[in-house]
């Protein structure tokens, strides 16, 4: 998964947090597999050989390659069938073993992509055909059918005033610990507790010195009359800068506000800085290099062929020439020629590009080809590993352009500063030996200790410390008493950590969860206390509530029974519930709900005008509800699965 993820990103690597998520993916993907293809196995269903053959290339082709932009029709946005058949001709096993050594790679990345997507189209189809089983299984009938209809068939616009509990204060009330056990012990079920170790830790931020600062700014100033007098910017920019030189032209819109502003006032040769960047810790330089009135983009089609050995340009390529010189069709030309897939099935087009885009694209050749082409004349470009036969149709107008040579460097922790903050927190550790001692400590030294932090097997990190991982997999690895090494967390962080114990695997606890608790009872007993007030004042006006309640009186349209969210309000089932039985015009009682007290009068009901069908209202909430029951039916085939996870052995 990660190669596909590469691939459509257009990067060589990812990222740690990439990584984690593509990790992560893959452990749920493969245990939803094994358990559907488990319980597939039982019922004797499964997703045959030519079932898969018509998702993919038959009659009823998979919504993965129906929704895939590689085979979109570029003029209608459309399926294109034809283009989905060449990329598999392309990507046969024959097809790649005859293919030169480099479009060979490619291809095999290709072929590495389709196979993650046939084994999701896979994947997908299984799950459809289990969740329909399931839907057959679990259909509305005539009961259902009536009752969704009446839920949903007549609609309420009411007036209404309300008092939250958040302005009682929580001193009104008592609540019984034997209360908060009690909704505990109800609850519990759904505060389901993994098994987990609890751990205190020491973290310290690695950050530059003072003398890291003034090094990096001695070492910059001293590069600034060298940037001025150089003649080989592209090399001293690769060799001091932490950004590469582009050889290329750019308007100023791309720039950020500093290099924007130096650029368009700046002479060629003038040197910006350097100056230091606050926001991303480091300093800047820049020089421009030079300027000029060109187009920002061109328009461009073209037609790859792969160079033989040693960059020997192939023989096709002249030949091509000269059928285009001819009038040939370019378009058609790149559908049957060219092997860059994705432009080929647009007859070539590349699109709009900027110099920046086609450098980085292609290289400095293909720029220059590019940009010095005339309009609608093919011409030929070399790059040693590909021949492109280009065709520019369009520019835009002339702007102000920029080259601009940018020096860049991180300010970032030296060595002596990194031993420095590592055998400072080693004798803070020595010197305060217990948790309490650092607890005391702690904040006067510079660190911050978190007390009794909870971590699983599964967390990635511990708190808000990227790159902690190692943290997680040793405080499994370890006992209660027991005090890490100091650990290098992305050399972000130094972390030390302290084992205060375990949790075993089933409900959070009562400590954990009492505040939650406690404050849902409070709104209980505000709501109660507060309704009963209200009905001991015997008012019978909704301004007379509002007046009382120091509120104002507001109105919502259109509140059925099934209303999940009522507008301005939120969830509040019992006030669903007695908007669909009040009477038109009626005053209610009070009435607490989960967030405040409501007091309401119905200013008109409306009946729906579309009659009752039993057979299409059942339709409806079973289309509605199948891919629900699926994935409840999934979770639970999980949840009663014995799953030994294992990858903190490995990760």
């Amino acid at each position: 998964m990660s190669e596909v993820y590469k691939m459509q990103m257009g990067q060589a690597s990812l990222s740690d947090e990439y990584m984690t998520q593509i990790r992560q993916s893959v452990y749920e993907g493969f245990i939803q597999e094994t358990l559907l293809n488990e319980e597939m196995k039982r019922l004797g269903m499964e997703v045959g050989s030519q079932e898969l053959f018509d998702l993919v290339q038959g009659e009823n082709i998979s919504p993965v390659l129906l929704q895939n932009p590689m085979f979109r029709n570029p003029q209608t946005g459309t399926f294109d069938k034809a283009a989905l058949l060449n990329f598999l001709k392309a990507i046969d096993d024959n097809n790649i073993a005859a293919a030169p050594t480099e479009q060979a790679s490619q291809l095999l990345q290709y072929k590495n992509v389709w196979l993650f997507w046939e084994k999701r189209i896979k994947l997908e189809r299984e799950q459809e055909k289990y969740t329909g089983l399931l839907g057959k299984a679990i259909a509305a009938n005539k009961l259902d059918a009536q009752d969704a209809y009446n839920a949903s068939s007549e609609s309420a616009d009411i007036a209404y005033t309300s008092q939250a509990f958040r302005n009682i204060p929580d001193s009104a009330v008592q609540v019984s610990q034997a209360e908060i056990e009690k909704l505990y012990n109800e609850r519990k079920v759904l505060f389901p507790q993994p098994e987990s170790k609890v751990i205190t830790y020491l973290a310290k931020s690695i950050v530059p010195s003072k003398a890291d600062y003034a090094a990096a700014q001695a070492d910059i100033d001293a590069l600034k009359p060298e940037l001025a007098k150089t003649n080989d910017v592209k090399d001293f920019v690769a060799e001091n800068s932490e950004v590469g030189y582009i050889d290329a032209f750019f308007a100023a819109s791309n720039f950020d506000p500093d290099m924007k502003q130096f650029a368009t006032t700046a002479a060629v040769g003038d040197i910006y800085g350097p100056a230091f960047d606050k926001a991303d810790n480091k300093y800047r330089m820049f020089r421009l290099v030079d300027k000029t009135m060109a187009p920002d983009s061109v328009f461009v089609s073209h037609i790859m062929l792969i160079d033989g050995q040693n960059g020997k340009e192939p023989s096709e390529a002249d030949s091509l020439m000269n059928v285009l010189k001819k009038g040939g069709d370019f378009a058609q030309l790149a559908a049957r020629y060219s092997v860059d897939q994705n432009s080929s099935k647009k007859g070539g087009e590349i699109g709009w590009l900027t110099e920046g885009v086609a450098v980085n694209a292609a290289d400095v050749g293909f720029k220059n080809a590019i940009f010095s082409a005339p309009l609608n004349q093919v011409v030929k470009y070399n790059s040693g590993q590909a021949t492109h036969l280009i065709k520019v149709t369009k520019r835009t107008a002339n702007i102000p352009k920029y080259k601009i040579a940018d020096i860049e460097k991180t300010v970032n922790p030296s060595s002596k500063t990194y031993n420095n903050l590592y055998n400072a927190m080693n004798q803070f550790i020595a010197k305060n030996k217990t948790v309490q001692a650092m607890d005391t400590a702690a904040q006067a030294a510079g660190y911050i200790l978190y007390k009794n932090t909870s971590v699983t097997e599964d967390n990635q990190n511990v708190g808000s410390i990227p790159g902690s991982r190692e943290v997680v997999r040793w405080a499994f690895d370890h006992s209660k008493g027991d005090q890490s090494e100091i650990f290098d967390c992305g050399s972000k962080y130094f972390v030390a950590a302290f084992h205060e114990g375990s949790l075993r695997k089933g409900y959070r606890s009562l400590e954990s969860l009492e505040p939650m608790l406690k404050s849902e009872l409070a709104a209980r007993l505000k709501g109660q206390k507060l309704a009963e007030e209200l009905k001991g004042k015997n008012l019978n006006s909704l301004q007379a509530y509002a007046k009382a309640m120091s509120s104002e009186v507001d109105s919502v349209k259109f509140i059925t029974f099934s209303t999940p969210r009522i507008t301005g309000i939120g969830i509040e089932p019992k006030l669903n519930a007695e908007i669909y039985l009040a009477k038109d015009g009626q005053l209610s009682a009070p009435i607490a709900g989960n967030n405040a007290v409501y007091v309401f009068q119905v200013t008109s009901k409306t009946q729906s005008k579309a009659p009752f069908n039993a057979v299409q209202q059942a339709k409806t909430m079973d289309a509605a509800s199948v891919y629900r029951y699926g994935y409840m039916a999934l979770q639970a085939l999980q949840n009663h699965a014995d799953i030994t996870d294992n990858r903190i052995r490995f990760y």
